[in-house]
C-alpha cells in the first residue's frame, strides 16, 4: 500500500504553530536575561550602600558607631554639634591635655663666695650618752645665700637623731656658738671647697665634700641639690653628708655595699654609685643595728 499524503493546508498550520512556539521561547529567554541584569544591579547598590552609606548613616542616627575610624575619633574627643545652616553635625577638636609640669631642678647656688665665714651663734644641749663629748660650730660662707643659724639647727637635728652616731654608745655631740670646740662644720661654695680641700691634697672637682684637719667642709651644691644617685629628699641627703663626714671625724673609714637591696652604709661614697644597695643616710637603723659594709681603702 502507498502511504497517504498530508494535506497542504495541514502543513502550513503546523509551521505557523512552530513559529509561535519559537517566538515564545525567545521572549521567555529575554525576560530571564532582563531579570538577571536587574538582580545584579540591585546587588551592586546594596553592596555599595553597606560599605559606606546606609550602615554608617544608621549608626550616626542612633548615636553609635562600630567602625574603627569612629572609635579612633572618639578616643581623641567626643564629636560636638555645630549650628550651621544645614544643621550638620561635625567633630570639634578636643583640647589637648596639658602635660604635667616637670619638677623644677633645685638651684645649686653660686659657684663662688666671699671666702669669709660666719659662725652661727646658736648653741644647744648635749646629745647622746657617750663618754666622748665632741663640740662643734657651724659656719657658712658669705655669698652662699643660706642662713648660718638655720643650717646649724638642721645639723644639730641630724647629730641628735637616734639613728646617728650617738647610737654607738661612745660619742656625744654639742652645738656651740663660741668657745672651745673639737671641729667646725663649714658650708662653702664649690670653688672654696676645692681650695680648702685642695690644701690637704684632696681633689673635690667642685662637686663633693671633704674632712680635713678639724674641718668638715660641705659643698654648697650638694647641700642644695642632693645627689643624682640618691633618690630621697634633699634633707635626707644632707643627713648623709653630715653622717659621712662626721663619721670620718670619729674614726670611720670608707665602706661599700654589703649586698643587693640592702641599705647603703653611711660611710659608703654613695655619690659614685650604689652598687645595688638602697640609698640610706644613717649609720644605724631604728633598732640600733649598725648598717655597715665591707671596708674599702
Amino acid at each position: 500500500m502507498r502511504p497517504m499524503k498530508s494535506a497542504p493546508g495541514g502543513s502550513r498550520t503546523a509551521r505557523r504553530a512552530e513559529t509561535r512556539k519559537a517566538k515564545g521561547r525567545r521572549q521567555l529567554l529575554l525576560g530571564f536575561a532582563a531579570l538577571a541584569v536587574v538582580t545584579l544591579l540591585a546587588a551592586g547598590l546594596v553592596t555599595r550602600g553597606g560599605d559606606g552609606g546606609t550602615e554608617a548613616e544608621t549608626a550616626h542616627s542612633s548615636g553609635t558607631s562600630s567602625s574603627p575610624e569612629a572609635r579612633r575619633t572618639e578616643a581623641r574627643g567626643r564629636p560636638g554639634t555645630s549650628s550651621g545652616a544645614e544643621g550638620s553635625t561635625e567633630a570639634k577638636p578636643s583640647a589637648s591635655p596639658k602635660a604635667p609640669a616637670s619638677p623644677k631642678a633645685p638651684d645649686p647656688g653660686p659657684k663662688s663666695g666671699t671666702g669669709i665665714f660666719t659662725t652661727a651663734s646658736a648653741s644647744g644641749g648635749l646629745v647622746g650618752h657617750g663618754a666622748t663629748v665632741r663640740r662643734y660650730t657651724v659656719q657658712v660662707e658669705g655669698g652662699s645665700g643660706i642662713s648660718a643659724t638655720e643650717a646649724a639647727r638642721e645639723i644639730e637635728r641630724v647629730l641628735a637623731d637616734p639613728r646617728g652616731w650617738t647610737a654607738d654608745g661612745r660619742d656625744s655631740f654639742q652645738l656651740v656658738g663660741s668657745g672651745p670646740h673639737d671641729f667646725d662644720v663649714k658650708i662653702a661654695t664649690p670653688d672654696t671647697v676645692d681650695k680648702l680641700c685642695g690644701q690637704a691634697g684632696l681633689d673635690t672637682h667642685g662637686e663633693v665634700n671633704c674632712d680635713v684637719g678639724s674641718q668638715v667642709i660641705v659643698n654648697l651644691k650638694r647641700w642644695l641639690t642632693g645627689s643624682p644617685e640618691f633618690s630621697g629628699p634633699v634633707k635626707e641627703y644632707r643627713a648623709l653628708i653630715i653622717n659621712h663626714e662626721v663619721g670620718h671625724r670619729i674614726g670611720h673609714g670608707h665602706e661599700t655595699c654589703p649586698g643587693p637591696g640592702r641599705p647603703a652604709p653611711a660611710m659608703m661614697q654613695q655619690i659614685y654609685g650604689l652598687k645595688g644597695c638602697a640609698p640610706n643616710a644613717w649609720p644605724y637603723d631604728g633598732k640600733g643595728t649598725y648598717l655597715g659594709g665591707p671596708s674599702v681603702p
